[in-house]
């Protein structure tokens, strides 16, 4: 952002055509108090939107399309179409073509928030298996960001109701996890996770707490050793040098007795190790962030839902607290940048 009293551009991508993407973009920006914050740009295709207004009822949607690359309208909902051939839409059935239409709008979004065209982005739920090919040999969008913006490593951190969860290793079998669990790559993690709660969500200090792997956290050994030879080691070197980082916790006890309350970030060891808790406590709200990168992304942390795709039976309240993350955040590296000048 060039000023950060300017509104900022949020990217925003349908993902699945055939999952809910579409329906929560268009549910959460049907909310007009959105357009004073920011300005949206929905990439994707004003065919699909159209579609979906109609199939959904949802009339108080209007949007305009932008023409030439960067010329958004700041008090309307843009929309860049990132294809022009039609592609059918099957609500609730992947097909290869909706999976390309996500991959395009992907493409196109990466692209503009990499020149600056637009300030932060928001993807939309991709079906994984459905786009995963030589275009996209990748087991998700945060693989994928990584690779495109040569980020060495980054940090899947979900967010929402005063909750912030690191992780460790992400979409990886159980069965590999322990042997990706070693000191540097712990270290790595904690190190993401704090500095993106200093410069992304502004927090001077920040408390910190990282989860054992084993049940009890290894129970002083009883139940594995990776606690004691791998992460009380490196949780110790970083309190020794000053920072406020704490555990390895039992992971079980941790949430069910608040003691998440007390940090401002957590860091767990596998997937659903952190999502599980995660989603208990803050699904409706939650969010998905990509620390790490030199861009700011953000997601709703559900899937594409086909089960429930085109019966209006979408809530929009993960996608709506992910453009304002995204919008936050956005502001909050500009303060920095502007400070620093």
């Amino acid at each position: 952002m060039s000023h950060h009293q300017e509104k900022p551009k949020i990217g925003i991508t349908l993902g699945d055509l055939n999952g809910i993407g579409p329906e929560v973009a268009i549910k959460a920006l049907s909310d007009h108090r959105i357009l004073q914050m920011i300005t949206p740009v929905i990439y994707g295709s004003s065919r699909v939107l159209s579609f979906y207004k109609k199939l959904l009822n949802l009339e108080d949607f209007n949007y305009s399309q932008v023409k030439n690359k960067g010329q958004f309208f700041p008090k309307s909902i843009n929309v860049v179409n990132c294809w022009e051939e039609a592609i059918e839409i099957t609500p609730g059935k992947p097909s290869a073509a909706s999976a390309r239409g996500a991959l395009l709008s992907l493409q196109r979004a990466v692209e503009e928030v990499r020149d600056g065209t637009i300030d932060a982005f928001v993807t939309g739920p991709i079906d994984k298996s459905a786009m995963h090919g030589d275009e996209f040999p990748f087991t998700g969008h945060t693989q994928y960001l990584t690779h495109e913006f040569n980020a060495t490593e980054s940090l899947m951190l979900m967010t929402g109701q005063d909750l912030r969860v690191g992780l460790v290793t992400e979409h990886v079998p159980l069965k590999d996890v322990p042997g990706l669990v070693s000191k540097e790559r712990v270290e790595l993690k904690i190190r993401l996770l704090e500095l993106s709660l200093k410069s992304d969500f502004g927090i001077a200090k920040p408390k910190i707490a990282v989860l054992g792997l084993n049940p009890h956290a290894g129970d002083n050994g009883l139940i594995g050793g990776e606690e004691n030879e791998t992460i009380k080691p490196v949780v110790n070197d970083l309190k020794n040098k000053g920072k406020l980082i704490f555990g390895p916790f039992p992971a079980d006890g941790f949430f069910a007795a608040g003691q998440h309350k007390k940090y401002d970030g957590i860091i767990a060891m596998y997937h659903d190790q952190g999502l599980v808790p995660f989603k208990s406590l803050a699904f409706e709200t939650g969010v998905n962030f990509t620390a790490g990168l030199p861009v700011v992304r953000t997601s709703p942390d559900h899937g594409t839902a086909y089960n429930i795709a085109g019966k209006n039976l979408a809530d929009e309240g993960s996608m709506r607290q992910a453009i304002y993350l995204a919008a936050d955040i956005a502001k909050n590296r500009a303060l920095q940048l502007a400070e620093k000048q």
